[in-house]
């Protein structure tokens, strides 16, 4: 993780900040001994997908790297609170609890009256999600006769509702309850064909685009929505010095360079296919599965279990290519994140050396088994946590048997339980629960995770031997 210069705290109550934005004009103090004290900017934002999360023990999401960016730029201190939701985050802007906003407000009467919105500017607009191909929908009158997925409620219910009266009835509007599935969870039943369509906003249809390459995004169903962060009332030096490095920002490689890696390199697995060839798969009875077993069955005493096993992880993460980098930064044949290589002792410029990197994911396993022995004592059932902690980062994990044990589910079985528990971590009734500490978290992934290394293990172990 890259705590130097920033805190993070789950916002409770709120306490007025005495002499918010006293600092916008960046006036750092003196030591006694001279030394410059970098000024602080006590900043707020939300977890979710594009704003702040947390992923294998890193703090990611596409503000939270353009918040960082401009504290180092501007030479703060950063001391960032996560809020539980838009009004609560309002709330600490309005009270002096938090100067900035990390987080695209919209530009709305309601919000303009209590905000002053500056900083990166964010123009978005709800879309259709629909199966790429000849047959897709390209225009909203084609609408009719088709049948649209919403979250019961919500603005895409409400702007379906319109435009269905618009074009004079004949859309089949089927409302979802919120409590049951979210926006995310609409956008992958399209993808699996459970569901025709659905609706929302352009950027996290984008965002689910790099995770399912096969669905269409592209048909606008409504007008431009424009957001941006914001500061309090009476920060206007601090809204001036936003808007003029917003500015700057746009005429970086930076920008782009952030937006890609959230927005557009693929998060697939079909990111790493390369075709049968690249695989190297020999199986069969004492035959062997990759070019990297010999390094497997080395460490495979370390890790505490089978060398197969190492190797069908490996296989899902990389398809054994040692060359692949993830959207996230995870590199080698066990994708491993720099932060949690550097845990295990392995140097930045030795991950990407297979011996090292197969043997820092043997440790890795070795030091989650022991992290979950006493939540889940048979070792057979926490095999699948193991594998699930290995994907998502322990934090997770615990978040969700702690979620598993609250709602009635049995914290030390997976299947069926803390695997739902995972899933319930998608949804912020449940990732701003007290119980959780490391909030929003894309349980689907690793739940599919889990249940392909599992199918690719037994699937070697019965090829080879």
């Amino acid at each position: 993780m890259h705590r130097r210069n920033t805190h993070i705290a789950l916002f409770i109550s709120f306490p007025l900040f005495v002499g918010a934005c006293s600092h916008s004009q960046k006036e750092s103090k003196v030591s006694e001994d001279s030394q410059v004290i970098p000024d602080t900017i006590h900043a707020v934002t939300l977890y979710g997908p594009t704003s702040y999360f947390n992923y294998r023990g890193q703090e990611m999401g596409f503000d939270y790297e353009n918040l960082k960016r401009f504290a180092e730029d501007e030479g703060y201190v950063l001391d960032l609170k996560i809020a539980p939701s838009l009004q609560v985050l309002l709330k600490m802007l309005s009270s002096g609890e938090a100067e900035l906003a990390a987080y695209p407000i919209p530009k709305i009467e309601e919000y303009n009256n209590i905000v002053i919105h500056c900083g990166p500017k964010e123009v978005t607009w709800q879309v259709l999600v629909q199966p790429a191909g000849k047959k897709s929908v390209t225009d909203v009158t084609q609408l009719v006769g088709k049948t649209v997925y919403v979250e019961k409620d919500s603005k895409y219910h409400y702007r379906m509702t319109n435009l269905n009266n618009e074009l004079g009835g004949g859309i089949d509007i089927v409302p979802i309850s919120k409590d049951t599935l979210i926006a995310e969870d609409l956008i992958r039943m399209v993808d699996n064909g459970e569901i025709p369509m659905t609706i929302v906003d352009s950027d996290i249809a984008k965002l689910n685009k790099s995770y399912y390459p096969n669905l269409d995004v592209d048909m606008k169903v409504s007008l431009d929505q424009y957001s941006s962060w914001a500061v309090g009332k009476g920060c206007d030096s601090l809204a001036y010095k936003l808007d003029v490095w917003g500015k700057s920002l746009k005429t970086t490689d930076m920008l782009k360079t952030v937006y890609k890696k959230y927005f557009e390199i693929s998060k697939s697995a079909q990111f790493y296919e390369k075709g049968d060839a690249m695989l190297d798969l020999h199986l069969g009875k004492g035959g062997r599965i990759s070019s990297y077993d010999e390094v497997f069955k080395r460490h495979a005493s370390l890790s505490g279990f089978d060398w197969i096993l190492l190797a069908a992880i490996a296989y899902n993460e990389s398809r054994f290519n040692n060359d692949v980098v993830s959207w996230a930064g995870a590199k080698g044949v066990m994708q491993l994140m720099p932060s949690t290589a550097r845990a295990m002792g392995i140097a930045s410029e030795e991950i990407t050396i297979p011996e090292r990197n197969i043997y820092a994911a043997a440790k890795l396993l070795k030091n989650l088994d022991r992290s979950l022995e006493k939540r889940v004592p048979d070792k057979k059932e926490r095999l699948n946590f193991v594998i699930a902690a290995y994907n998502s980062g322990l934090g997770h994990i615990f978040d969700a048997i702690a979620l598993a044990d609250k709602h009635g589910l049995d914290p030390a079985v997976w299947l069926g339980n803390v695997s739902e528990a995972a899933l319930m971590k998608s949804r912020p009734a449940f990732y701003n629960d007290p119980v959780v500490k490391n909030g929003y978290f894309r349980g689907r992934e690793t739940i599919d995770f889990v249940d392909n290394v599992n199918e690719t293990y037994s699937f070697f172990k019965n090829a080879i031997e």
